[in-house]
């Protein structure tokens, strides 16, 4: 049987060809009949993975009786260190095999362990797997120091996977740096606008879930024409094996919550640094500014309360931060009744117990009522006046970047006099000084306020309404000030809302606007229950004020 095997897929000296030319050869010479009995093993490190573990190979080898030679090309193709040969050898003894090598720096080599009395072939697979623990040693310190040495590189890209967002392309001069990916940019965009416009993390992954755009992990598996999917962690010691990885809350903070965004390059999950402190730069094309990073970032730290979990009734509630107890002044939040209650009837209630303070009047009011009486107020105040989008222009602050840096030199603070030699010391010194170097730099940047652009969309509050989701249409309700007071009732059987209940008021940007609308719509039908006072709109159906 003929075992091919190849670490890295574009390697053309140690093509497969070439090897099943060789196993091919060295068969021939022994009269080893190999028939199409053959183990290819692609993109697989023997570093990484046992004989056994491989997915060709370990079919076969738990599979004895269907051969009796085992054939690669040289040594490494098989193990990398003397475990995994002590391993692969006490196999071949166990089930009488023969293991070939075609080419080898003596040759051919050729262990038969169809004898378990002769020793020496165990001892030749000892100081040869010896030999290649040894060579897979040294190319792993070459590549760590490598790798070491062009994180340091500005804009150049050591390979692996790019961050979401960028892909690699040549650099002039040789190697390669990140440049924008126009398959992923917009999905960035998308995510940001969504955000602003109040959405979820939660709500904006199950938008993309919904639109079947891929996850970063699977992006990155199609565009090496892989297979999507894969292995992940389950319950504690579980192991969980899926075709997809469906975009979730934290990708979606991980994503634009990562210095890689700026084109940063990290290592540990910590910006990599030259040596006057700045961060080193994997790309000339960031997709966003320090500006809009640190604006989404605070976006994120406002709402890290409504991002624990996908199923929060704050997700789905309609009213959330817009209905209030008129008892108290408190907010009412959705209740819902437990599996043993006898009703379904999802209601708001006074959330003066969770605060721990008395309300003598708590109030209580369904669900249903609640929502289609703020629906039918909101519109027929706002719905329709023009639906203007707002611009946020990110200002400048350089606290949070300050605060990062800090963190990084207290911690490095904390490792001195940790170093033993001279070497050391002065590396230490060395990283201690392009940190404070950075603070300096840092703490004379000027903070810039941020400022606001109102952009006209030609489109009414009823059009946007009507296509937005709950959480959009609650992000409306809080962005133009809308609150709901409720006050408690009185015992009876009200099969309808009573309206004397229930106070509707916006106190925000289209005030003036609407207080407008309404008053030439006053004038125009004299309706007696809408009442303008000053530069505030108060509207109550059924009571005065």
């Amino acid at each position: 049987m003929s075992a091919l095997r190849l670490s890295v897929l574009t390697d053309e000296t140690t093509s497969p060809d070439r090897q099943r030319e060789a196993n091919g050869g060295a068969a021939a010479a022994l009269g080893i009949d190999l028939a199409d009995r053959e183990a290819v093993d692609l993109g697989v490190s023997a570093s990484k993975t046992t004989p056994f573990e491989r997915p060709e190979l370990g079919a076969w080898l738990r599979r004895p009786d269907d051969f009796d030679a085992l054939c690669f090309w040289r040594f490494d193709r098989a193990v990398r260190s003397m475990d995994d040969m002590q391993k692969l050898s006490t196999w071949a003894r166990d089930n009488r095999k023969m293991i070939v090598f075609a080419e080898g720096p003596g040759g051919r080599l050729v262990l038969d362990f169809r004898n378990p009395l002769d020793p020496m072939a165990q001892l030749m697979v000892t100081l040869f797997a010896f030999a290649a623990q040894m060579e897979a040693q040294s190319i792993r310190e070459r590549v760590i120091s490598a790798q070491a040495a062009m994180r340091t590189m500005s804009l150049r890209w050591r390979g692996s996977r790019p961050p979401y967002g960028y892909m690699p392309a040549p650099l002039e001069g040789g190697g390669w740096t990140l440049v924008q990916d126009p398959e992923t940019v917009p999905v960035i965009e998308r995510i940001m606008k969504e955000l602003i416009d109040g959405k979820t993390a939660a709500a904006i992954a199950t938008g993309l879930n919904t639109d079947d755009i891929p996850s970063p992990r699977d992006y990155w598996s199609l565009k090496k024409g892989r297979e999507t999917g894969g292995k992940t962690g389950g319950k504690a010691g579980e192991t969980v094996t899926r075709e997809r990885f469906a975009w979730r809350h934290g990708t979606v903070k991980s994503v634009l919550t990562s210095e890689r965004m700026l084109g940063w390059k990290t290592h540990g999950d910590k910006p990599v640094r030259d040596s006057e402190g700045r961060p080193v730069m994997a790309t000339a094309e960031p997709i966003v500014t320090r500006e809009e990073f640190d604006a989404i970032g605070a976006l994120f730290a406002a709402r890290s309360v409504d991002n624990k979990h996908t199923d929060r009734a704050d997700t789905v509630a309609l009213l959330l931060r817009v209905i209030e107890c008129a008892g108290c002044g408190g907010r009412m939040y959705l209740h819902r009744p437990s599996s043993k209650s006898t009703t379904t009837t999802e209601t708001y209630k006074c959330g003066s117990y969770t605060r721990g303070k008395p309300c003598d009047s708590r109030a209580t009011l369904k669900r249903d009522w609640a929502d289609e009486y703020a629906e039918r107020e909101f519109l027929r105040l706002a719905g329709q006046v023009e639906y203007t989008e707002t611009r946020e222009i990110p200002g400048y602050d350089p606290a949070p970047e300050i605060e990062a840096t800090l963190a990084e030199y207290e911690a490095h603070q904390e490792q001195q006099g940790q170093q033993k030699s001279s070497a050391g010391k002065q590396a230490w010194q060395r990283r201690a000084d392009a940190l404070d170097a950075r603070l300096a730099e840092l703490e004379t940047r000027p903070k810039v306020e941020p400022s606001r652009e109102i952009i006209k969309t030609g489109r009414k509050v009823a059009d946007k309404w009507r296509d937005a989701d709950p959480a959009g249409k609650r992000a409306m309700l809080v962005n133009t000030g809308a609150h709901l007071s409720v006050k408690r009732g009185t015992r009876g059987g009200w099969r309808t809302l009573d309206e004397s209940r229930v106070r509707f008021t916006m106190r925000g940007e289209l005030d003036d606007v609407i207080a407008e609308l309404l008053a030439l719509s006053e004038s125009l039908t004299d309706r007696p229950d809408v009442r303008v006072i000053g530069a505030r709109l108060n509207i109550r159906e059924g009571a005065t004020s």
